[in-house]
């Protein structure tokens, strides 16, 4: 487990999240990875438990969180004996009022959040952690996301379409969301869910410098 990676290495990495969204920002810069399944909720205690604690920032939670996911993969690796790469976790929360959303339960759920970001701003923070050997390497990316005023109709219309679940805060900048939002200040990969240029650097960091 104490290989040390050199600048001709290529960068291959365990990718502790099952979110698309995340595969697909990594492909697009190039970094080869399989994704690390962490055992969910299904009868087992989860290997991360994913609820903030009282009074719990959002910057703490979410790096909380994707520090876990890191530590949580990089134990699986060497648990199942696994290749020794780097090991990648994430966590992205939508924030208003000082307030974590989350991803809804339902469509009442997500109506109600839609609601709650029309016509206003609110803060979408990423949390990205790169664990390799016994160092993990940190980045925080904290984005303004500004929607329209949204009718109910237009509400309901983007719930049915099934796009709001399993998105922190009820919508997918990337997709059909993309027309509400009139204004974003930060990162667009980091709204997505995985800050690119930071966790490039991260990966150089560690001594997996990105192509």
């Amino acid at each position: 487990m104490s290989a040390t990676p050199t600048e001709e290495r290529a960068v291959k990495i365990w990718l502790a999240s099952r979110s698309p969204r995340r595969q697909e920002l990594l492909a697009q810069i190039g970094v080869a990875f399989e994704v690390l399944r962490l055992r969910e909720a299904a009868g087992r205690p989860p290997d991360v438990l994913e609820v903030a604690r009282d009074g719990e920032p959002a910057p703490h939670y979410v790096e909380r969180i994707a520090r876990t996911k890191a530590n949580a993969g990089w134990h699986t690796m060497t648990s199942r004996g696994l290749e020794a790469r780097p090991v990648l976790g994430a966590d992205t929360e939508v924030v208003i009022d000082g307030e974590l959303l989350g991803k809804p339960a339902d469509e009442r759920a997500a109506k109600a959040m839609l609601a709650r970001l029309a016509g206003r701003t609110h803060e979408v923070i990423t949390a990205v952690a790169l664990r390799w050997n016994d160092a993990t390497h940190f980045a925080l990316s904290t984005s303004k996301v500004t929607l329209a005023p949204l009718p109910r109709a237009a509400i309901a219309a983007y719930v049915a379409s099934g796009e709001s679940f399993d998105k922190a805060g009820g919508y997918a900048i990337q997709g059909r969301a993309a027309a509400f939002v009139t204004r974003l200040e930060g990162s667009y990969s980091g709204v997505m869910g995985l800050p690119l240029a930071e966790t490039a650097a991260l990966l150089g960091e560690a001594g997996f410098p990105v192509p």
